[in-house]
């Protein structure tokens, strides 16, 4: 196998999934008592929402630009970033390392395409839904129309992330209303939906959803696997 870095900490909620849904995927894949050769830089996250709510994206993506530097001197042959938002910065990040970024929009991009879907709703950050990143990137790279919900619904559902599911708290009310969002997402036209933020998918675990769900951060995970394994012949 193959060493993967993660550079994470954006929430460390997200990036614990991560960890866990790596070496989960390994002892699947492999068996026995394998798991996942991982390098970790975990960022403080105050210092990143500071930089996202102040404008700095230029300084945040040269912070992460270096974390991702000391990672690939660590071992790593690849990198995750463990989170939708920061991936606004990801040329900066993968402008300095030599070794490849796996976007999260591929990840996201390649199980729509799978399933035949064209037309999703994006859930994420206030940054995320509002800015044109991450919809084109999917747009330009496997043509998929991204919708995003109203500006009321925005703001809440980026409150309750940064308010709520960064700091692990996963409520009835929370959930009931991401529901509600994506029964209104499906009246609008969409086919399925995409959890664009890496918490999301713990709050909806075992939810009945009207949509069907992407969940960013298990098929980013399920990219980071393959990579691991593509040298050994994969799985």
């Amino acid at each position: 196998m193959r060493t993967l870095g993660i550079l994470g900490g954006m929430s460390w909620e997200s990036t614990a999934l991560y960890y866990r849904l790596l070496n989960e995927g390994i002892r699947q894949r492999c068996g026995g008592l394998h798991s996942a050769p991982l390098v970790l830089h975990s960022v403080d996250f105050a210092a990143i929402a500071a930089q996202q709510r102040a404008g700095e994206w230029d300084a945040a993506g040269r912070q992460l630009a270096a974390a991702a530097g000391g990672l690939e001197r660590a071992g790593a042959g690849a990198l995750l970033l463990a989170t939708n938002t920061m991936h606004k910065v990801a040329p900066t990040i993968a402008a300095g390392t030599r070794i490849p970024l796996l976007h999260i929009g591929d990840a996201i991009g390649r199980a729509l395409a799978a399933d035949g879907w064209r037309r999703a709703l994006l859930l994420g950050t206030g940054f995320t839904m509002r800015e044109a990143f991450l919809r084109d990137y999917l747009h330009r790279r496997h043509g998929i129309e991204v919708l995003v919900p109203e500006t009321k619904a925005r703001a809440e559902i980026d409150r309750v992330i940064f308010q709520e599911l960064c700091l692990g708290r996963f409520t009835e009310a929370a959930r009931a209303f991401y529901l509600e969002v994506l029964a209104r997402g499906r009246k609008a036209g969409a086919e399925a939906a995409i959890l664009g933020c890496t918490e999301i998918g713990l709050l909806l675990d075992g939810a009945s959803s009207p949509l069907p769900l992407v969940d960013s951060a298990a098929e980013h995970v399920r990219m980071g696997l393959d990579w691991m394994l593509e040298a050994a012949g994969g799985s």
